[in-house]
């Protein structure tokens, strides 16, 4: 299982591309709901670029981590790049329609919280031990438990990682969201 969780990992923006792909297809993009699910995508988006800038390190195929993260938006959430991505997808899905919404909440559960998530956990906890279960236990995977600590959301912030991993996660947010509405107003 942890070979399959491992591979699956490494796949995680060509599945995301797929995905999309599927969304794309089944989208019956109106106005409303185009304008409905903007502003997911932008809040995704931002949420995204306060996580990764706060990470301190590119992310890559592979786990790894020099320390455990535990400021910034890791301090309301365990997840906050895959909640991030939730945004951005679900705004999709909603400026796609119905069918979209179904397939996007089933396929974002299935590989997030049942194979990658699991499989990072794995290695945070076979790293950080009991310093990542005290953080595992105030904190939710995707949605806060308590309100964090006085100034745990302020903390170290690279523009240099933010610059370097989020390009190219901006310009395939522009490019989706162009995409759903040129077949939405055009085609």
């Amino acid at each position: 299982m942890s070979s399959l969780r491992a591979f699956v990992f490494r796949m995680r923006g060509g599945l995301w591309t797929l995905l999309f792909c599927i969304i794309l297809a089944l989208a019956r993009v109106t106005r409303l709901s185009f304008l409905l699910g903007l502003p997911f995508v932008i809040l995704g988006q931002i949420w995204r670029f306060w996580a990764a800038g706060s990470i301190g390190r590119y992310r890559g195929e592979r786990v790894g981590a020099e320390h455990l993260v535990t400021w910034g938006p890791y301090a309301l959430m365990r997840n906050p790049l895959y909640f991030g991505n939730g945004l951005i997808g679900l705004g999709w899905a909603l400026m796609s329609g119905p069918w979209a919404i179904c397939i996007f909440v089933a396929a974002f559960a299935l590989l997030y919280l049942f194979v990658i998530i699991p499989h990072e956990e794995s290695f945070l906890h076979e790293t950080f031990g009991t310093e990542y279960q005290d953080y595992r236990s105030r904190t939710g995977s995707f949605f806060p438990k308590t309100l964090p600590e006085r100034g745990r959301l302020t903390g170290p912030f690279s523009f240099s990682v933010l610059r370097k991993s989020e390009r190219h996660t901006l310009w395939t947010t522009l490019g989706g969201t162009f995409l759903i509405g040129l077949k939405g107003f055009f085609l």
